[in-house]
């Protein structure tokens, strides 16, 4: 069987909107940023993990990436949100 990525590309997106409508209805964005958020620390950690396959140590890095995607979208929007409600 080939094997074929079939990762979305807008999904960083969605998510991030998601977790945007979130702030939209009250939460606070620093509790959002945690959840969303995989410290560097917490990379270290898995990645120093020896019992772990290097397949696996590469899907970690895959999600540390997306997560920090994520991160960078959804604090544009919040910014943008702030910038708009300064101007009305």
């Amino acid at each position: 069987m080939l094997f074929t990525d079939q990762t979305d590309p807008l999904a960083p997106q969605r998510e991030a909107a998601m977790f945007y409508g979130l702030f939209l209805r009250g939460h606070a964005a620093d509790d959002l940023r945690r959840d969303i958020d995989v410290p560097k620390v917490t990379l270290e950690k898995w990645l120093g993990t020896q019992k772990y396959a290097e397949n696996f140590r590469n899907n970690l890095k895959r999600v540390y990436t997306y997560r920090k995607q994520v991160l960078a979208i959804f604090d544009e929007l919040v910014m943008n949100e702030r910038n708009r409600q300064r101007i009305h």
